[in-house]
């Protein structure tokens, strides 16, 4: 499985390591995933999912349905 959050669609980004001597070599910026279970009242089941640390602090803020919609609505997730 892919470093991809599940919810937002972030992935990693690349950039560059830049040393003292400015001198620049490829480097990755990974995503800040963590695997997380929620439960859906509406569907009355619990649903993992591989989320980035910003979208679980979306999902605190408006709920787990609301973001849920949102994501199927621009076609992250089925």
């Amino acid at each position: 499985m892919s470093r991809v959050c599940e919810i937002t669609g972030k992935r990693a980004m690349v950039g560059n390591n830049v040393s003292h001597a400015m001198n620049k070599t490829k480097r990755k910026f990974s995503v800040n995933l963590v695997k997380k279970r929620f439960y859906i009242a509406e569907e009355d089941r619990w649903v993992t999912l591989k989320i980035s640390t910003s979208a679980l602090k979306t999902i605190n803020k408006n709920g787990i349905t609301a973001v849920l919609k949102s994501a199927k609505a621009k076609g992250l997730i089925k």
